[in-house]
């Protein structure tokens, strides 16, 4: 039999942007899959987008839906007469495994990956009505499943593939429990946190039982049961149905799972019992306590009854009198889909209204059932000729109006899908609160919905719920768009306004030590003051951008909230602000608590000088430590500071300490602050120069002046600082007026340490001597003291002191250095007459010398060579030196030339070329040739020139030099 795709597999179209009353929920559309010869369906099954389908034929086909034209055509092995027509088929939700049973109750399993199903022969007789697959869906094997039995027998199965012809692919096969009757569904999961727990769901035709309970581990996979532990040692709970119609179909059926990206993802799976009586359904409920969970289950569960199933019209077009039989059941997210006889019935399980009811069989054709493929969350409807999908448009759209007609809040926002929606619950459940005076809760609600703002803010004001409107107001502006600008700040005006009202009126609770209510005392009014304040902060944190600094001043200001004005100060980073504040109170410690923080060299300028005057070591500290100040800005706090703390000794003089460290440190150049750290110094009470002396030769050794010399001269001769104004004046290069200035104020032995400066010239030393010997003559009248002053310097005679003393001083005072004065004397001109001589000597010798230049000759040798050339001397002009070397004329020119330096060589090729020309004659070129005689012949230089020059060089013979 072949089989032919003529259109292939028709995919449901997408949901398109239309109005949502005009799309319906299901759209029922046929797979046009036609066959080259006539064969109907017996049994389908759909998982994981692979369909199977089997035919009367006794043949499989495997489908992949993605791939339509993809189809494995599978034969049993044995022929339909042999083993019966294909009853049931169970496809496991991965697809990878498939239990197939026929009429005569012979059972076969295929693996995904075969095409040759195997006999099931453990199982052979045995009437499967339902499957429950391992909850951990397997591919390989299909590890522990139960089988459920028309006999109302269970029994739990290990199937592994084989490849070998003779064995077995059940690995163990065990009956574990034994019900009243057939086994029409069956399920097993396992619960979150709990893997060695097992939930067993077991349908028969009048009860429903709920297993929980332990699963056994054996030692090795696959070689005993593990469900015998629980259906031995739990007792199941169970949900009856009295007086079920022996005719009526009994199934079970399990929600498909949720897709990742759906609202319901991760929400708990539900089951239907398909009876007579309708359909029982609820929620597999994962909590509480395993013990509790069946009753709780069934407790939380309902009916939806068969009269909920509108009635089929009869063949007169009137309705049938009573309900017509349900064929098949299967789940989708929210609805019930059945098989009516002919028709397809879709149920919404939350509100029991009939989303869909439409014909389905046509003539000659029967209806195998309804299948969901739980893994793509697909549906599909299976008739004897025909297969359906039954498409879901967006299932959940109207589930938010039915939670929130339930009013189930929660849940309906969670569904509500667009801004409106979400809007309408909020709106709603706000009242619903409000109803029932949850105010607080209501005022989260009301802050996500539209609902007029002043409405719910005067329903919370009249109910004098300052909390509830707080609340109100955080959350309506936390939604708001950041656009809104004005609303955006008149919300958090108002907010500020209602935190201050509320932090006072628990001030004042606390202050009076009354109690808020009859369960809140002081000390839990103390706690609920400190959450206000930190939610208040938390609040000033987020939304700065949106309060006006000059308003919420005014507000805070206005309730005497210090700790929250300042807060917001800094929130802000309005510093200038919070060291205002400070400052205003004489707060100094907390003042430089903030100074600390800061970076701003602004904050530094503007504060410096009250800071240096109240706290100045702590102020210094800080400034230190900044890296971007200018410090010729912070001069006039500093002078500020010095004016005030004159007391201050100049070691603990916290400016000086700034000045230094600036100067020393960071190695600053500025003249003012050089100028201001002299001035400091200077204007110092002690009379100690120590400092300031240090200073300047510190500057002095540097050889780097950076501070104004006139300016620092002007300062020390205006207090007094004779040292230093000597200092300077050397260092201005005025010896003079430095002795002068050391004299005038007495200071002789700082006169003679200018005098005595290495930099002075003799003549001057001299002079700043015979001043300084003039002082110390006139003060002392005496001639020790000038004997003792020409000791010191040995440039003064004593006839150079002679004038300076009175006209009564007696010669014999001083003979005897007279005397000496003498001796020297003499001794000096015995040491010029001894020079003189030798001089004339030196004059005879010379001139000898020069008589007999005339007479020098020098011997040329015959084969003598030109030291340069190397070719004979007497071949041309040449010139012979007393060291004995000899040269061409032109060649001694041309190396002189390459030795000497620029300008002697450019002299020589000039006076060559005004020689060669010609153009001079007589006594001119007799003089041109005389002057480049000199500059060539003048002395030999070749001697000392060449003298690191090798004796070999490449080009010489080695051999000849050899040792």
């Amino acid at each position: 039999m072949a089989f032919e795709s003529s259109s292939g597999y028709v995919a449901p179209s997408n949901l398109k942007d239309h109005e949502e009353q005009a799309l319906p929920v299901f759209n029922l559309e046929r797979v046009a899959l036609q066959f080259s010869v006539a064969s109907d369906f017996v049994a389908a099954q759909v998982a994981n987008d692979i369909l199977i389908l089997a035919l009367t034929t006794g043949r499989i086909l495997r489908i992949d839906l993605s791939n339509p034209a993809d189809i494995d055509d599978i034969d049993l092995p044995k022929k339909t007469t042999e083993v019966g027509i294909i009853r049931r088929l169970f496809l496991d939700p991965s697809a990878s495994h498939l239990i197939i049973t026929t009429t005569l109750n012979e059972n076969f399993y295929l693996h995904a990956q075969s095409r040759q199903p195997k006999a099931l022969s453990r199982l052979k007789g045995v009437n499967i009505e339902s499957i429950s697959w391992n909850p951990s869906q397997p591919t390989s094997t299909t590890r522990e499943i139960l089988i459920g039995a028309a006999d109302g027998n269970i029994y739990e199965l290990y199937i592994e593939q084989s490849t070998e012809f003779y064995r077995r692919e059940e690995r163990f096969c065990k009956h574990v429990y034994r019900a009243d009757s057939a086994i029409t569904g069956i399920w097993t999961d396992t619960l979150p946190g709990r893997q060695d727990t097992r939930r067993v769901l077991v349908a028969t035709e009048s009860k429903l039982l709920h297993f929980v309970g332990k699963v056994g581990r054996p030692g090795h996979e696959g070689s005993a049961s593990i469900y015998s532990r629980m259906f031995e040692g739990e007792a199941p709970t169970v949900h009856s149905v009295p007086g079920t119609s022996q005719a009526a179909v009994s199934s079970l059926a399990i929600s498909p799972e949720s897709p990742e990206d759906s609202v319901s993802a991760g929400e708990e799976r539900v089951f239907a019992w398909l009876t007579s009586r309708g359909v029982f359904h609820g929620k597999l409920l994962t909590s509480p306590d395993p013990s509790e969970l069946g009753n709780r289950v069934y407790s939380e569960a309902k009916t939806l009854p068969r009269s909920v199933i509108p009635p089929s019209q009869s063949s007169t077009g009137r309705p049938r009198a009573s309900q017509d039989n349900v064929a098949s059941m299967v789940l989708t997210q929210w609805h019930v889909l059945q098989l009516v006889e002919g028709r397809l019935v879709a149920i919404n399980r939350l509100d029991e209204t009939v989303v869909l009811d439409q014909e389905v069989l046509e003539q000659g054709q029967s209806i195998l059932g309804l299948v969901a493929d739980m893994k793509k969350n697909t549906f599909w409807l299976f008739t004897s000729q025909a297969i359906f999908e039954i498409v879901v448009e967006d299932e959940s759209r109207d589930i938010w109006r039915i939670m929130l007609r339930n009013k189930n809040f929660e849940a309906a926002s969670k569904f509500a899908k667009t801004p409106e929606h979400r809007d309408a619950v909020s709106t709603a459940y706000g009242d619903h609160l409000v109803g029932r005076n949850q105010y607080m809760e209501a005022a989260v609600v009301y802050g996500r919905s539209t609902k007029p703002f002043e409405q719910v803010s005067l329903t919370l004001i009249d109910a004098g719920e300052q909390d509830a409107l707080r609340r109100y107001l955080t959350t309506k502006l936390q939604n708001m768009k950041k656009t809104a600008t004005m609303q955006r700040i008149m919300l958090a005006t108002w907010l500020v306004e209602i935190y201050m009202a509320k932090l006072n009126s628990l001030d004042d609770t606390i202050t009076t030590k009354a109690e808020l209510s009859e369960s809140m005392n002081t000390a839990e009014t103390q706690d609920r003051l400190s959450g206000v304040r930190k939610e208040f902060q938390d609040f000033a944190s987020k939304y700065r951008l949106d309060l006006d600094r000059k308003t919420t001043y005014d507000i805070i200001s206005s309730h005497g909230r210090e700790e929250e004005l300042l807060y917001f100060a800094n929130v802000i980073n309005d510093y200038n602000y919070v060291l205002s504040y400070w400052v205003q109170r004489e707060r100094w410690r907390e003042s430089l608590d903030v100074l600390m923080k800061q970076t701003d060299p602004d904050i530094f300028y503007k504060y410096s000088s009250v800071l240096m005057i109240h706290a100045p070591a702590e102020m210094v500290d800080i400034m230190m430590r900044q890296t971007n100040l200018d410090a010729r800005k912070l001069i006039p706090a500093f002078l500020n500071y010095n004016n005030t703390t004159t007391s201050t000794s100049l070691a603990q003089n916290q400016a000086v300490r700034y000045l230094q460290d600036e100067i020393n440190r960071r190695n600053s150049t500025d003249a003012a602050v050089h100028n201001t750290l002299i001035s400091i110094y200077a204007s110092s009470r002690s009379q100690d120069e120590t400092a300031l002396l240090t200073y300047l030769e510190q500057q002095s050794y540097s050889s780097e002046q950076h501070y104004d010399a006139d300016f620092a001269l002007r300062l020390c001769i205006e207090h007094d600082r004779v040292q230093s104004c000597v200092h300077i004046y050397s260092s201005m290069g005025q010896p003079i007026q430095a002795v002068d200035l050391a004299l005038k104020h007495d200071k002789i032995d700082l006169a003679t340490s200018v005098a005595n400066r290495s930099d002075v010239t003799p003549a001057l030393r001299k002079k700043l001597w015979l001043a300084v010997a003039r002082k110390v003559i006139s003060q002392t009248q005496g001639i020790k003291a000038a004997i003792e002053l020409l000791q010191k310097c040995d440039l003064l005679k004593i006839e150079d002191l002679i004038p300076f003393f009175p006209d009564f001083v007696v010669i014999d005072d001083f003979k005897e250095e007279i005397c000496k004065a003498l001796e020297q004397y003499s001794q000096n001109m015995d040491r010029l007459r001894e020079e003189m001589d030798a001089s004339e000597e030196t004059a005879r010798h010379i001139k000898s010398d020069i008589k007999a230049l005339d007479q020098r000759y020098a011997i040329v040798e015959p084969g003598e060579r030109c030291y340069v050339c190397r070719l004979p001397l007497l071949a041309r002009q040449f010139f012979v030196f007393p060291c004995q070397h000899a040269f061409h004329s032109d060649c001694l020119g041309k190396k002189v030339v390459e030795l000497v330096g620029t300008a002697r060589g450019r002299k020589i090729r000039d006076v060559e070329m005004e020689v060669s020309k010609g153009t001079s004659v007589g006594a001119k070129r007799e003089k041109l040739v005389k002057e480049l005689d000199a500059l060539v012949a003048g002395s030999c230089e070749l001697a000392v020139r060449l003298i690191d020059e090798p004796f070999t060089t490449s080009a010489d013979n080695k051999d000849e030099w050899a040792l």
